[in-house]
């Protein structure tokens, strides 16, 4: 009888409620954490998995040479690549190069996979289509990509070389 007696004038005391505010006083009065996103940004990861993009050689050409391990080794099956047939032999280049962000599931193989640092996630996270053939990327809008976000590729890659 002890117990339930003690239980009654807990529940008469409001104990709940007075460690409820307790707890919600404490906080009140700590500076606060809240990042107002568009203006303020968290900072990145350099192995965070974004926007895929092509990157360019030394000369400005395109620096895929047509392997097709990154559409081998996609497990979702995204990438699908024609090799130009007017390419040589010793500089083959992709005549079709179609990646599709809505199978694509970020895993890098892609990434890991290229022999020459062609294909790159970015950091990018905010990119969006109105329909599906909106987020179907063709060469020339990975190329583009690759221009856009040059600077923090190659800021990553130099941060994460000790890794690879």
């Amino acid at each position: 009888m002890g117990a339930s007696l003690k239980d009654v004038i807990g529940s008469f005391a409001l104990k709940e409620l007075v460690e409820g505010l307790t707890v919600t006083l404490r906080y009140m009065f700590k500076p606060k954490i809240t990042i107002q996103y568009p203006e303020e940004r968290t900072p990145v990861s350099p192995r965070y998995r974004g926007e895929h993009a092509l990157r360019r050689d030394d000369k400005g050409g395109e620096r895929c040479v047509a392997c097709k391990l990154c559409e081998a080794v996609c497990p979702a099956q995204a990438i699908y690549i024609t090799i130009d047939p007017n390419s040589t032999a010793d500089k083959r280049r992709t005549r079709v190069y179609e990646l599709d962000n809505g199978k694509c599931i970020y895993c890098g193989y892609c990434q890991d996979a290229c022999p020459v640092d062609a294909i790159v996630l970015t950091e990018n996270c905010e990119f969006h289509a109105e329909t599906r053939d909106g987020l179907v990327y063709d060469k020339n809008k990975l190329l583009a990509n690759g221009d856009k976000w040059q600077e923090s590729i190659a800021r990553n890659l130099v941060a994460d070389a000790k890794y690879r």
